[in-house]
């Protein structure tokens, strides 16, 4: 088991700066105000993650790919806690002759293997449900 080591430090009213394993410094403010909510971020990083997994599967496969974009659409509870209950992504794959087929198995081996936002989401009981379509580039 790897550890990773992350710090958020306060700055001011509800503004906090997180500096990631890595190094690199990540705005939060709940009021969204100077930067992205910690619940975005969350679905940000699945959204990262998920879509690091196909354009490197569409890679592999030798697809002719010049774009990948995830667009996440999600819902979360009316109560506090107000947990995601469900998101969907879907991935507009730009690209040419990129094969249907080809971008299937990306979204479904990032779904159920390989993207670990995901799994552990679902293991908390959020829904993901992911689909896609293909833009032929010009």
């Amino acid at each position: 088991m790897a550890e990773m080591n992350a710090t958020v430090s306060w700055q001011d009213d509800v503004n906090f700066v997180g500096t990631s394993p890595s190094g690199h410094d990540v705005p939060m403010d709940a009021q969204k105000q100077k930067g992205a909510s910690p619940m975005e971020l969350i679905l940000l990083g699945l959204g990262g993650c998920a879509s690091y997994d196909v354009v490197t599967i569409l890679q592999k496969g030798r697809q002719d790919v010049s774009d990948v974009r995830c667009e996440l659409t999600a819902n979360r509870a009316d109560a506090v806690p107000a947990v995601y209950t469900d998101i969907h992504l879907h991935f507009v794959v730009t690209g040419k002759a990129v094969r249907e087929k080809q971008v299937a198995k990306a979204v479904a081996l990032s779904a159920e293997k390989y993207c670990s936002a995901s799994r552990m989401l679902e293991s908390g009981g959020v829904k993901i449900t992911h689909d896609f379509e293909i833009i032929e580039a010009e």
